[in-house]
């Protein structure tokens, strides 16, 4: 009996129809408000981004510092 084949991995851009769906209804439907609130969420992701960043790269410029002792 041959074994079933192993499912793809699903890249983290594929979007299925079904997660569409579900951010229309958050929004009840509006395309608009749901565009609006996905641009709000990405816009806040790179802003954590950011600010994490700089928050890694001062905490590296600390330890070189004391590497350098």
């Amino acid at each position: 009996m041959p074994s079933e084949p192993m499912p793809a991995e699903r890249s983290p851009f594929d979007v299925s129809d079904a997660e569409i769906e579900e951010a229309l209804a958050v929004c009840d439907g509006d395309p608009r408000e749901t565009i609006r609130a996905l641009l709000v969420g990405q816009a806040y992701l790179e802003h954590e981004m950011s600010r994490l960043k700089a928050d890694a790269s001062a905490g590296f410029r600390r330890r070189r510092w004391h590497a350098e002792e």
